[in-house]
């Protein structure tokens, strides 16, 4: 996918600070002189092409309830099920497969302490399995924009 000069400005002007309103995408189209539909086009563009993995906000989870990090030692052969129900929990972000006796590792949120522990509760006695709790210690703050030269870019 070639980039004009739009979605690189696109690019570098939202790594950090998009908006945070009813319509983000109507004010970046301001700024970039161009129509909301086409933000949102070009956006979507550029995630069908894997220029970009993710459009949106990146949260202080402490400030918004309550998070934890879980893992389960699930079959090889249920792997799948298993991270299918995961899936279904309420307050699960994230998900994903490791080759490790913990297997499937996820992210819940939940907006306090108490509801968390009773979804990760009832989500350990659905799935029968036993559940690795890993509550954050301390957090780090890994700022994942970064500038483009795309002068050096073919």
């Amino acid at each position: 996918m070639q980039l004009d000069a739009t979605d690189r400005q696109l690019i570098d002007l939202y790594q950090r600070d998009l908006p945070v309103c009813d319509r983000p995408f109507l004010d970046v189209s301001r700024q970039l002189g161009i129509t909301e539909e086409e933000v949102i086009g070009r956006l979507q563009s550029l995630q069908d092409h894997q220029v970009v993995s993710r459009v949106g906000p990146v949260f202080e989870h402490s400030r918004a309830g309550a998070s934890l990090l879980a893992a389960v030692a699930a079959p090889e052969q249920q792997l799948d099920l298993v991270a299918a129900r995961i899936n279904r929990a309420p307050g699960v972000n994230h998900n994903y497969a490791r080759e490790h006796t913990y297997n499937l590792w996820f992210v819940m949120t939940a907006p306090d302490e108490t509801v968390l522990e009773e979804r990760l509760g009832e989500l350990e006695q659905q799935l029968r399995l036993p559940m690795l709790r890993l509550p954050m210690v301390e957090g780090y703050h890994i700022d994942l924009g970064f500038e483009i030269d795309w002068e050096a870019l073919p």
